[in-house]
């Protein structure tokens, strides 16, 4: 194999492999404010009579550890993760497979970066494509993600 081939094959493999981890993540963005996701968030969860576990305070505790490890930067400005669960999709996907139940709870983040404070972000773990073909449960549960994040981006 010549260098161009496998500079030519390394460059294929590493936009792959990108693509496959911008795949992992679904982001939203509004340019409504941080609480306003947050609070369309909630009621968008709770309106689906769902029943919210936590709200993770996740900026205050990378700040926290962060100055105690001395890790450099401020990563966010916000960023709260919401944890929550539907005992009638749970059951099903867990029907289906019961490894699924690392899906449980489902958790939605909102967060604002440093720098960009017009930006407030939305984001969940993607359920792959190959699990929402093969299952009906795991399609239901994509779908209630992606309406989820689009309601709290509209407020």
């Amino acid at each position: 194999m010549t260098r161009l081939q496998r500079f030519l094959l390394s460059l294929l493999l590493f936009c792959a492999a990108s693509q496959a981890l911008a795949d992992d993540y679904a982001v939203y963005t509004s340019e409504s404010g941080f609480a306003d996701v947050m609070d369309g968030l909630e009621l968008a969860i709770q309106q689906r009579g769902m029943f919210i576990n936590n709200v993770m305070h996740m900026n205050e505790m990378l700040e926290r550890t962060g100055a105690d490890l001395d890790l450099g930067d401020t990563l966010f400005d916000q960023a709260d993760s919401i944890e929550f669960c539907s005992a009638v999709l749970s059951r099903k996907m867990i029907s289906e497979d019961p490894r699924r139940i690392v899906n449980c709870p489902f958790i939605i983040a909102v967060y604002t970066l440093p720098g960009e404070p017009e930006t407030t972000y939305v984001a969940h773990r993607q359920i792959p494509s190959a699990e929402t073909d093969a299952s009906p449960a795991m399609q239901e549960v994509a779908t209630m993600l992606e309406e989820i994040a689009k309601e709290a981006i509209s407020w």
